[in-house]
């Protein structure tokens, strides 16, 4: 071989070889922990997907993510939780239900966690201060417990003839339902009613949940903040309607698919803020 024909060679082979190292570097990998189904968290996984473009990052692109999906049974979610931390993720993300991001800190201690939930994070345990999280976790609230009064109230003033509106908690939720319920009695006795207190945790209860409205001769419903309940809007307005039963919910998606009303904030927001948070901590 001539010298020239080796020199070049030489600088082809010193000019490829940063590419060939840059190229087989792995992505940051997000691990995703739903306590729903993808078909039914659509809008809020669009909506985080929005918030993590906003940080410069694209899924498949330049990030990848690892799916974890309760499909409604939060019991499920610890051992879902520990499969992504055993994974290796750079961030793990739960786009609201408490039960999960409770998972999530329990399996891990070092990963950072971004949430969504509806409770204030701090009075359920999550995090030290709004200032100052502490910890590993940080993330959005979009106060869903905070604002149940007010639908109380709204309902009380639509139905001021009613002596009792019930109030639907999701009992595998134990920490939100608790709190919702501690909060909603209050509210409940300083507007001189009384707050039957109903409960499900799969579509099939969501029935009798309605025919008990009429033996507790509950004027109206409010529906708590819950993951479940937000991803089955639309049989929950329908069964509203049927029963011709005035509903309050913390969700806009509910009053659209038919329901009386809603009140609450907004969880296509809260996910597209999360995602931006997310696309955050990844960049360090």
């Amino acid at each position: 071989m001539q010298r020239r024909e080796f020199i070049t060679l030489s600088v082809g082979a010193a000019l490829a070889f940063p590419h060939n190292a840059r190229a087989q570097v792995p992505m940051p990998v997000i691990g995703f922990l739903g306590s729903a189904s993808p078909d039914q968290w659509v809008e809020r996984l669009n909506a985080f997907h929005r918030g993590l473009a906003d940080s410069g990052y694209v899924e498949g692109k330049n990030i990848t993510f690892e799916y974890r999906w309760a499909e409604g049974r939060n019991e499920r979610l610890p051992a879902l939780a520990t499969e992504l931390v055993v994974h290796g993720v750079n961030v793990l993300v739960a786009l609201g239900n408490t039960p999960s991001v409770q998972a999530l800190k329990q399996a891990t201690t070092t990963i950072p966690i971004v949430f969504r939930v509806a409770a204030d994070p701090v009075a359920i345990g999550l995090v030290e201060s709004l200032g100052r999280p502490g910890g590993n976790l940080t993330g959005v609230t979009t106060l869903g417990v905070e604002v149940g009064p007010k639908q109380l109230q709204l309902l009380h003033q639509l139905l001021p003839s009613a002596k009792a509106i019930a109030l639907l908690v999701n009992p595998t939720n134990a920490t939100l339902a608790d709190v919702q319920s501690q909060t909603m009695a209050a509210a409940a006795r300083s507007l001189g009613i009384d707050l039957p207190l109903l409960k499900a945790s799969s579509e099939r209860e969501f029935e009798a949940v309605f025919d008990n409205l009429a033996r507790l001769r509950a004027g109206g419903l409010v529906i708590g903040p819950d993951a479940f309940f937000n991803s089955r809007n639309e049989l929950l307005a329908g069964l509203a309607v049927r029963h011709a039963v005035p509903t309050a919910s913390p969700y806009r998606e509910f009053a659209v698919a038919g329901g009386l009303m809603s009140y609450g904030g907004s969880v296509s927001d809260a996910s597209r803020l999360a995602g931006n948070y997310a696309g955050q901590i990844v960049k360090g």
